[in-house]
């Protein structure tokens, strides 16, 4: 149910507004005397523009399909904000994951769990989506909605792209949550709540779901959830898949989770092995600036400020950091570093190629590929961001 290239996914109280500064800041520089923020810091991460996309999936008996687009097409829906930027500036992207309507979760909690918060990380993302299973249930759309609204950290800033795609088959209008109540609530808060009814248009208009994304100014969409995703081969798939592997080689885990975060990304580098087209898109992704594994490797956190290597202890550290001295280990990251660019390089210059190549079968593309979940979210990502000044090219 990706419609375009995947995603849509409390009752907890939003975070509050800054408070005022009880005594004025200090004078700042003049604009042209203040530093740049190099590309790659945590400074720059925290300035960066923000693309947040919660994906509020259904996960109810009949929904397996759905599930299965969205697994298939995770990675392709990350690559279209490879190039995202607002103002020249590279943006964010933090994807949220929420399963909604399965008799496995409490009732009480109107059937709906927060998978994954707004993140990242998105191996972790990849992870959770492929360990979802379906299980009959109530459908409540409004709380789903709500709880996504109210537990997630989303952006402040009015410029920032904020978005719910929300998929599903049941009436929009069931549970003890009015859906124009929640879509009100997200509306407040910048937030564009999108629709992707699963089955035929006349029955999403019947069930409401039209009627929401038209209240939340958003985008309705219907999908057929059982319909396999497009996936056309190309000669440079294959070489881009194992690139990608190689890549992992060049990963160093630090710090007590470090050890299963590396396990978690050879994982779901096979979940994506079952498709030669996914494998490729991953690979893809991995070689983008999106990848941010700083939380765990060596090589992005010393990078972006979070760690330093002299500092951590030798249990911290992987085996063959282990017993090095500082400079030592400085040398080995440099290593690493210059290995992971060049692989990198071979993979965005492959990748190149090969959307050259897809580019003549764009319309196999488009006659395969038509009413699935991953289209949905890019059809309307395309329309939403340049209304925030985003590009994606």
């Amino acid at each position: 149910m990706l419609k375009h290239s995947l995603l849509c996914l409390g009752l907890m109280a939003l975070p509050g507004s800054a408070s005022a500064e009880p005594n004025p800041p200090a004078k700042a520089p003049p604009p042209q005397t203040r530093p740049a923020v190099a590309p790659g810091t945590l400074e720059a991460a925290i300035s960066a523009p923000k693309v947040q996309i919660a994906l509020l999936l259904d996960t109810s008996s009949s929904m397996d399909g759905l599930i299965e687009q969205t697994k298939r097409q995770l990675w392709t829906v990350v690559n279209a904000f490879q190039k995202a930027q607002r103002d020249g500036q590279q943006a964010r992207l933090e994807l949220a994951l929420y399963e909604y309507g399965n008799d496995g979760l409490s009732g009480e909690g109107g059937y709906i769990r927060q998978v994954v918060p707004l993140t990242t990380d998105l191996d972790r993302v990849s992870e959770q989506l492929f360990a979802l299973k379906t299980n009959g249930g109530s459908e409540f759309c409004g709380q789903a909605i709500q709880k996504a609204t109210q537990q997630l950290e989303w952006s402040k800033s009015k410029k920032d792209l904020k978005l719910i795609y929300i998929a599903g088959n049941e009436p929009f209008s069931q549970g003890p949550v009015a859906f124009r109540t929640a879509i009100s609530a997200a509306k407040e808060h910048g937030i564009m709540v999108n629709t992707i009814h699963c089955g035929p248009p006349e029955a999403g208009a019947s069930g409401g779901w039209a009627e929401a994304a038209r209240f939340a100014g958003g985008q309705p969409f219907n999908i057929d959830q059982n319909q396999a995703v497009a996936m056309v081969a190309a000669p440079q798939d294959e070489e881009i898949a194992k690139l990608g592997v190689e890549l992992n080689k060049t990963y160093l885990s630090y710090g007590r989770s470090g050890a299963e975060a590396k396990k978690r990304q050879e994982a779901q580098d096979a979940n994506a092995s079952t498709n030669v087209v996914s494998a490729t898109t991953r690979a893809m992704s991995k070689a983008s600036r999106l990848y941010d594994n700083s939380g765990w490797d060596l090589v992005d956190g010393t990078k972006q400020g979070k760690v330093k290597v002299e500092t951590l202890k030798d249990e911290e550290l992987p085996e063959e950091l282990r017993g090095k001295s500082a400079e030592e280990r400085k040398a080995v990251l440099a290593a690493k570093e210059k290995e992971r660019t060049e692989l990198q390089a071979r993979i965005q210059k492959l990748s190149t190629e090969r959307q050259q190549y897809l580019a003549g079968k764009q319309k196999e593309l488009a006659a395969e590929g038509k009413n699935t979940l991953d289209k949905a979210i890019l059809d309307s990502v395309q329309t939403q961001a340049k209304a925030l000044s985003f590009t994606l090219e």
